[in-house]
């Protein structure tokens, strides 16, 4: 059965091959080829977001993606990562600074963009990271209009091309099955591609990762829902039966990416352990490892860091800056 909906043209592999450089320039044989993929994920793991922080990673407990690195080297096709994410806004004001992307996108974005350049240094064919939004799959489940989605992910777009973050593309679920309204939409991939529930559960039960998954997202499921007029345990049982739907979701959504583009390394803004499928990627720096910049707001503080907080966190610490007339970040005072 063909992919649901197609893959952006930016990426596809007849475009990685025309870009690609002349065979003279790619490395003579496969242990060549290995070698450049184990510095190239040496570039990634400073940068890794772990399920197991006190592992000490090397490339060699990556596998899979040094073999997916090695394949477009030996073929001297720009490297392809997709990353999973960038969905919109949360819906808690006490956590964001509004419906659009702020300095939290852009410093991800340009951090993502500068991460492919420096690949790019290391392998001339380069690197591209494809942002796959996420925000139309599961936004029933989060609460988060259709509108306002597409608002944030034009925003996106515009600020890549804005800040000149050429080696970035985005896709979104308008890319997929035309133009049916979102709710067939969401239903046709869920019905092709996500897991069961019962087999959730299970994993729920068996695994350590996915529990921790679970429980991550009916957390933020319950801070992010704002005027529930029930109890705090009613509040819990419905984020719970919601989080099982945005994790069969997301499964989906990854499914149909991979189908899509089934030789690229697989991104992840989530914790994995070493020798996942997927590789973990940290945006920026927090104290909480599950925060994304669509959940925060960034400070800037005296001595140039920057950190993610909650916005009104963030408020007590910093005033308010604004970039083109809307609230961007805060800078500490």
């Amino acid at each position: 059965m063909p992919p649901v909906g197609t893959a952006p043209a930016a990426i596809t592999p007849a475009t990685a091959v025309a870009t690609a450089t002349d065979p003279s320039d790619r490395p003579s044989d496969r242990s060549s080829a290995e070698r450049l993929a184990a510095s190239v994920l040496g570039l990634l793991l400073p940068h890794r977001r772990a399920a197991d922080p006190d592992f000490d990673a090397r490339p060699e407990h990556f596998p899979l993606q040094l073999a997916q690195l090695a394949d477009f080297i030996t073929a001297g096709e720009p490297i392809v990562l997709t990353l999973p994410g960038f969905p919109c806004k949360s819906p808690n004001p006490a956590k964001v600074l509004g419906r659009l992307p702020d300095e939290g996108e852009r410093l991800s974005l340009t951090f993502l963009d500068g991460l492919c350049a420096e690949i790019g240094r290391l392998y001339a064919p380069g690197a591209r990271i494809l942002i796959c939004s996420d925000g139309h799959i599961f936004g029933d489940l989060i609460n988060v209009p259709d509108d306002h989605i597409d608002a944030y992910s034009d925003a996106l777009t515009a600020m890549i091309a804005r800040e000149g973050l050429t080696r970035l593309d985005t896709f979104d679920l308008r890319a997929v099955l035309g133009g049916l309204p979102y709710d067939e939409k969401r239903a046709r991939v869920h019905a092709r591609y996500a897991p069961s529930v019962e087999e959730l559960r299970e994993q729920v039960l068996t695994e350590e990762e996915t529990l921790r998954l679970y429980r991550g997202i009916t957390r933020f499921l319950s801070e992010d829902t704002v005027g529930f007029t029930g109890t705090r345990s009613a509040l819990q049982r419905e984020c719970r039966r919601r989080a099982y739907g945005v994790i069969q979701r997301s499964r989906a959504w990854g499914e149909l990416i991979a189908e899509h583009h089934p030789r690229a390394v697989r991104l992840s803004i989530h914790p994995q352990p070493a020798g996942a499928s997927k590789f973990g990627i940290r945006l920026l720096a927090a104290a909480d490892a599950w925060i994304t910049p669509w959940h925060s707001a960034v400070l800037h503080r005296t001595g140039g860091e920057r950190e993610l907080l909650r916005s009104a966190e963030a408020a007590r610490l910093g005033r308010l800056v604004l970039r083109d007339g809307r609230p961007s970040h805060y800078e500490c005072h």
